[in-house]
């Protein structure tokens, strides 16, 4: 199937109300992180029901899909990519692997990311080096450093901490509030199954750390921790 007949399908189901406040919600003005991004109004509920009828497509299809200028089409070559990994052999998951890695640019915003970056990537490096995760979280594109977070979401999953918390140590200055959200967020999921191994991660970098991150990362803390991390208290100079 060509990937401007499943296009042409997306428009049948756009919402022009719901189009305006996603391009609010994803910042698509100009100067932000979303710029130029196009949104056609069709919520992710509804694009996981065409996943299922469009999930033998084949690569080219995916990649037409990829090239859209449309947010919806992109999320669905994604989705479709991440139902394609769970259920193929490990020869065909290292080609999903490295056709999404060659394809970042076109995984411009942190949906796009969140939604299959742990799957794909993560999944894929599990049982395999890490290095190529280092070498995303070095990246200038911001996308590619939001995907070497995420992955370790797949670690997490495992009780696997340490990458997480490397990249973390690795990314607690970089400059995009994206970053800040997402090294947060699986700080908070390291947290959620190990407080201790947080709380030793968190003591000696909590007063550093960009304000955001940290109240991602404390969120399910007892409001009297989250108290007194917040205040940058005595807590952050444990050791």
């Amino acid at each position: 199937m060509k990937s401007d007949v499943i296009v042409e399908r997306l428009k049948s189901l756009a919402n022009p109300k719901d189009a305006k406040n996603l391009q609010w919600y994803f910042k698509t003005g100009p100067g932000e992180y979303g710029e130029g991004d196009v949104f056609i109004g069709i919520r992710v509920p509804a694009i996981r029901r065409l996943v299922k009828e469009y999930k033998a497509v084949d690569e080219r299809t995916i990649l037409g899909l990829l090239a859209s200028p449309i947010h919806e089409a992109r999320l669905l070559a994604l989705l479709i990519l991440v139902r394609q990994f769970d259920f193929e052999t490990p020869s065909a998951r290292a080609r999903i692997y490295r056709f999404y890695l060659a394809h970042t640019d076109r995984i411009n915003n942190w949906d796009l990311v969140d939604l299959s970056a742990p799957t794909i990537v993560g999944g894929y490096l599990l049982e395999r080096s890490h290095r190529p995760l280092f070498r995303l979280a070095k990246s200038k594109s911001l996308w590619e450093r939001r995907v070497a977070v995420l992955a370790t979401f797949a670690f997490i999953r495992c009780n696997s901490f340490d990458d997480s918390l490397s990249l973390a140590d690795l990314l607690l200055h970089d400059r995009h509030d994206l970053i800040h959200k997402a090294v947060g967020w699986m700080l908070r999921e390291v947290g959620k199954r190990d407080q201790a191994v947080l709380e030793s991660f968190l003591a000696p970098r909590c007063r550093d750390m960009p304000r955001t991150m940290l109240r991602y990362a404390i969120e399910k803390f007892s409001e009297a921790m989250r108290s007194k991390y917040m205040g940058r208290c005595s807590l952050c100079s444990m050791l």
